[in-house]
């Protein structure tokens, strides 16, 4: 499976952790370019990640059932709750597809450091899908 991110995956240093069959984890190291204050993730860079995440779910499932590189996917709406620092070190992101419809899809995204189980940020993403 090719998971194509966009351009703004490349900026932030973004890797596919890609896994057999299972939907792709996403690693952006921790680098100048995503700094916010000193020491600390940039709540611009948590939210691309978060992003990126979700537009890797979101074509894992789409080419899942087959639709794969024929549809086109367009954010509609995105929410995002910061719930710690992201501190200086490789932050992981997974998302999960909700509702994947003809025309909608729902995708959750959860970034984290340490520990899956206690995230730094998580998202809610509404997608509309065009397909060909």
């Amino acid at each position: 499976m090719t998971i194509g991110l966009p351009p703004y995956a490349e900026i932030l240093r973004v890797s596919v952790e890609a896994e057999d069959g299972a939907p792709p984890v996403l690693l952006m190291p921790f680098a100048d370019d995503v700094l916010g204050r000193p020491g600390f993730l940039h709540g611009g860079a948590i939210s691309g990640l978060l992003e990126m995440a979700a537009i890797a779910a979101l074509q894992h499932a789409l080419e899942a059932e087959g639709a794969g590189s024929e549809a086109r996917i367009k954010p509609v709406n995105v929410t995002v709750d910061f719930m710690r620092g992201g501190r200086d070190k490789p932050t992981r992101a997974a998302g999960v597809v909700t509702r994947l419809g003809n025309r909608v899809a729902n995708v959750e995204a959860t970034a984290w450091q340490d520990e899956r189980d206690k995230p730094i940020a998580a998202a809610r993403m509404n997608y509309l899908i065009m397909r060909d």
